[in-house]
């Protein structure tokens, strides 16, 4: 079949068989995965919850991990990497993501005003390790803070329709009530597993709540303030023999670390990141001239990623999540030096491809783009 396939993607040249066929119907690939918007959410501040129905072509999601989601914009395509809700369910053909919308964010601002059923949107196959371990653990502990409910949210999910024996602590934080996602299935989940305790901490506001339980009978009420150890093994008490899954912003994820690392348990620790912690650059190295060849455009190291320096010079190269995951951005170094801002690694070999978004110019370096 795959014989048959290339051989006719051959006589269709020069274009590839996807494109004939999607002047038929957008989703009718056969090798491009495209989903279809059955659904658009915008009740809770902030974000907008799609829910989506893949082509043939998708072939299912792990717990935790996450898709690259891609539009067209003015011409331009467009992706950022978003995790389903869902629980993972081979190749289930309907995935719920929910986008938080940033003030300076193309895409998520794109479709917070323009998503709607029937709007068709790319897809790429689902990657990462963030992931639920085989075989199970005895005890798990989810945390999770803003956007970054969604990985151990399907996480979540994936335990309860196991019907997982486990005891299972889930832990989010949000600025207020009306902001937290997806409540109903939360509360759901935790009205239908006795194993399951699922607290929400606004520690803005200094109040916390547990749903599907009693509040708890104390003067003290867990998650009011933000985490720490005293904090943490009040909530989960069995923290030091779980295995645990963080996902948030970066002071959250900061705490958990702190703790994990001071007693000893990093191992016991797995975490996802939705936005990339680049190393500073040295103001020595803020130097020399960026030469894009293929444009023969020419900028003074301004000490920005390449991508950056490139769009200040006027340049549009192709990008996606700008994190250094989709690889989008990649172009050929031609000559010079780069550094990679995610490890702080050197590179001095000429005609190598690198990541424009995670990666500056020490010195004169020539990029081709």
């Amino acid at each position: 079949m795959a014989g048959l396939l290339d051989l006719v993607h051959t006589l269709t040249t020069p274009h590839p068989l996807d494109r004939y066929l999607e002047l038929v119907r957008p989703t009718l690939t056969v090798r491009d995965i495209r989903a279809e918007v059955l659904s658009v959410d915008r009740s809770v501040p902030g974000s907008v919850t799609l829910v989506v129905r893949p082509n043939r072509s998708w072939k299912g999601h792990a717990a935790g991990q996450y898709v690259q989601l891609g539009v067209v914009i003015d011409g331009v395509r467009h992706t950022r990497c978003y995790s389903p809700i869902d629980a993972e369910s081979g190749d289930g053909r309907r995935l719920t993501l929910t986008v938080k919308v940033h003030p300076e964010g193309l895409v998520s601002r794109y479709l917070e005003r323009e998503a709607a059923p029937g709007m068709v949107v790319d897809l790429e196959p689902a990657a990462g390790i963030f992931r639920l371990p085989e075989p199970r653990p005895d005890n798990l502990l989810l945390i999770s803070g803003g956007s970054g409910i969604t990985p151990v949210l399907s996480m979540l999910s994936t335990l309860a329709d196991e019907g997982y024996p486990g005891r299972v602590v889930f832990l989010h934080y949000a600025r207020s009530p009306k902001e937290v996602p997806h409540r109903d299935r939360l509360a759901e989940i935790a009205r239908r597993n006795g194993n399951v305790d699922i607290i929400l901490g606004y520690p803005e506001l200094g109040r916390s709540e547990r749903l599907g339980r009693e509040p708890w009978r104390c003067d003290r009420t867990p998650a009011a303030k933000h985490l720490d150890y005293d904090e943490l093994a009040w909530i989960a008490p069995f923290f030091a023999t779980a295995e645990t899954y963080v996902c948030g912003p970066p002071a959250l994820m900061r705490s958990v670390r702190e703790i994990y690392e001071a007693e000893g348990l990093g191992e016991h620790l797995h975490s996802e990141e939705f936005t990339v912690t680049l190393a500073p650059v040295d103001a020595d190295e803020v130097t020399g001239v960026t030469t894009f060849s293929a444009s023969d455009v020419t900028a003074d190291n301004a000490g920005d990623t390449l991508l950056d320096q490139a769009e200040s010079a006027g340049l549009k190269p192709e990008f996606g999540c700008r994190m250094g995951i989709c690889l989008s951005c990649t172009a050929i170094k031609r000559t010079g030096c780069t550094r990679n801002l995610r490890t702080g690694d050197l590179d001095t070999d000429p005609d190598q491809p690198i990541q424009l978004c995670v990666s500056s110019a020490v010195g004169d370096v020539d990029i081709e783009i």
